[in-house]
């Protein structure tokens, strides 16, 4: 029986294949076939975070077929038109079936590619294609650089050819069957038509939040299907608050949002829709220096003093046990930019692309502004190319000098990948603009960004014990160690005794867990470094990256008007504790342990945040709902109107 089975279906592939549309059906298998393998290989790689329950189990592949067979019906699209609208003289020429083997080679190559570029993309992100995926489109030489350097491309190149050449050899008889029939044009149009009509269609009424049916987050993204949603992202890599998430009225979005900034030391000096104010503290401004470090990709996981288990931060531990720490700090969101953003703007997440790459992003309300008023000079030191991710444009029009790769010599670089100098290179050019500013008396706000704690975790060898290009601990440990000589020479310094160090991450190193919004993973470490100012002390209080700008200026007891969502978090009650967490359509709020989400298609959840670090749906809490609504919808307001300026 099984027997026949076989022989039945062979007979109707071997029809389906002599008729004029054959070469589309055995695309749509192999498309099909391709996706359903990596499907299977990501599962494997994610079963211990996956649900496996029945109902996951089918989602999965149910769902996924539906969206491979729409993303198949894409991908179809050329050869639809082309098998319809070239003569049959052409199309039944012997030479002409060269071409389909062009067309089936090419395909198989880059479908196979893609399941080795979907798998490295889910080892870091556990993720399919998303806005990331689409943004990386942009610097072509920094991601190509970081897969070459980490992954052994020509060898996976090499697997891949053999793998086409295995492939096409099983179909070449196929194809060659595929295209000999003969069909009039009057005949194949209707035939056409129905097949164009299938992405269309689903161009109109198709969505990927279709994939949405499980709790569990693998779930979801392995439902889905990678090049799909790559191009989902693609076309909605701007996303308008108003139009996708659940918004109040603006009068009483702005209210909300205004009673909650309000403490006795705020004075709003304008009325409706605005957040403007006038912070006032009681002792005398300090002209303290600021040295700002924003550590790439430092999750609070990897640091001893916040209870590692890898022991490889040693300097930041004796800083953090001399200094002020805090427990309790979430990053906004899961890019360096989401990170610039928070720390020099102080304003939630919005959905969508971060305000740092966004056009018209001139002249905001930053700290680097705010600083340039008051005497300082600002400036943005960077390792690597301040093009990458539109920082140099943003920070040069945000009152910041911006400071780059391009200022460090050859002779002056003991090593570099393609993001960038090693961190003892990008210090040793920030203590060198440190010193330059104290000699002709000018007091400075330094934000520094490294780059050796990322992909492919290289570093000069003989600094650490790890060897350079092991794992993530490695360049953890390297810029430990980086840090920790910056400071031993920055405490030789003169102006070290009136300088505030601020070492936060800019976001974390990773992001995945059973849900989309999991708030454990946004937890990194916050230290204040400061001898002769600040007394060693833990902050155990919930904290947001926006309130860090703030929290600075409140040490520096400065008067000055604000559009901040951030603030001094020594002003801060035990009950007015909160923090944003975000990816680029979802939207978190923390507040007294609970969680609330706002995602597109104005979708309301929330999570009870357990001890152990699961999150519990439970039903959505009116106050809480209005109060995460009303800090995203008037974030969107003042920036979409222009009112976050200066």
């Amino acid at each position: 029986m099984f027997k026949n089975i076989l022989q039945r279906i062979a007979a109707f592939n071997c029809s389906v294949l002599a008729k004029r549309f054959g070469p589309v059906y055995l695309l749509y298998l192999l498309i099909i076939s391709i996706a359903f393998i990596t499907r299977v290989a990501l599962l494997i790689k994610s079963a211990s975070g996956f649900d496996w329950s029945f109902i996951n189990v089918i989602g999965v592949f149910a769902i996924g077929l539906f969206y491979d067979t729409i993303m198949a019906s894409y991908f179809c699209i050329p050869i639809v038109l082309y098998i319809w609208l070239l003569p049959n003289k052409v199309f039944k020429a012997k030479a002409h079936r060269f071409v389909w083997y062009g067309i089936f080679i090419l395909s198989t190559f880059l479908l196979l590619f893609n399941i080795v570029s979907e798998w490295t993309f889910w080892d870091e992100f556990s993720t399919r294609y998303n806005f990331i995926a689409v943004d990386y489109l942009v610097y072509t030489n920094e991601v190509i650089g970081n897969i070459w350097e980490s992954y052994p491309v020509v060898k996976i190149i090499i697997a891949i050819l053999l793998l086409t050449i295995a492939v096409f050899y099983f179909l070449k008889d196929k194809i060659k069957l595929s295209a000999q029939s003969q069909m009039r044009f009057v005949k194949r149009t209707p035939i056409a038509l129905l097949l164009l009509a299938i992405p269309v269609l689903s161009w109109f009424f198709v969505r990927n939040n279709g994939k949405n049916f499980s709790e569990n987050q693998y779930a979801v993204e392995l439902a889905g299907d990678g090049l799909y949603d790559f191009g989902a992202a693609f076309w909605n890599n701007e996303l308008d608050y108003y139009k996708f998430y659940a918004t109040i009225d603006d009068q009483k979005a702005f209210q909300i949002v205004r009673d909650l900034l309000k403490r006795d030391s705020v004075t709003y000096t304008s009325t409706g829709t605005s957040i403007e104010r006038k912070i006032t503290n009681p002792e005398p401004e300090k002209k303290y220096n600021i040295v700002l470090i924003s550590v790439e990709s430092l999750s609070a996981d990897y640091v001893g003093v916040y209870d590692s288990k890898f022991h490889i931060t040693p300097n930041l531990d004796t800083i953090a046990k001399k200094g002020l720490m805090f427990s309790h700090l979430y990053a906004s969101g899961t890019r360096t930019v989401r990170g610039l953003e928070a720390l020099s703007l102080s304003i939630p997440p919005t959905p969508g692309q971060s305000i740092v790459k966004r056009p018209n992003n001139e002249n905001l309300f930053s700290i680097g502004n705010l600083l340039d008023k008051k005497g300082y000079h600002s400036q943005y030191i960077y390792g690597g190319y301040g093009y990458f991710d539109n920082m140099n444009y943003f920070f040069e029009h945000n009152g910041y000098e911006v400071v780059d790769r391009k200022a460090i010599a050859s002779k002056d670089i003991h090593y570099e990948n393609i993001w960038g100098v090693a961190d003892e290179d990008l210090f040793t050019l920030a203590i060198n603009k440190l010193d330059q500013d104290y000699k002709i008396g000018k007091p400075f706000f330094s934000h520094i960004m490294t780059v050796s704690n990322h992909r492919p975790f290289t570093y000069p060898e003989g600094r650490i014990d790890i060897p350079s290009h092991t794992n993530q601990e490695g360049a953890v440990k390297y810029t430990d160690y980086a840090i920790g000589k910056f400071l031993k020479e920055a405490k030789t310094k003169p102006w070290f005794d009136n300088t505030i160090f601020v070492i936060v991450a800019d976001h974390c190193a990773s992001s995945a867990g059973k849900t989309e919004l999991p708030a454990y993973r946004y937890h990194i470490p916050l230290i204040f470094y400061a001898p002769k100012i600040i007394k060693p002390s833990i902050n155990d209080q919930v904290i947001s990256q926006i309130d860090i700008a703030p929290t600075i200026l409140g040490l520096m007891h400065l008067n000055y008007d604000s559009k901040f969502y951030g603030r001094d978090i020594f002003k801060v009650q035990k009950d007015e504790e909160w923090a944003f967490i975000s990816t680029y359509e979802k939207l978190g709020f923390i507040r007294d342990g609970h969680l609330l989400v706002l995602s597109p298609q104005k979708k309301i959840e929330q999570y009870k945040i357990l001890p152990n670090h699961d999150q519990i749906p439970e039903k959505v809490d009116e106050k809480l709902k209005e109060e995460a609504i009303a800090f995203y919808q008037t974030a969107s307001y003042l920036y979409k109107n222009k009112l976050y300026n200066k």
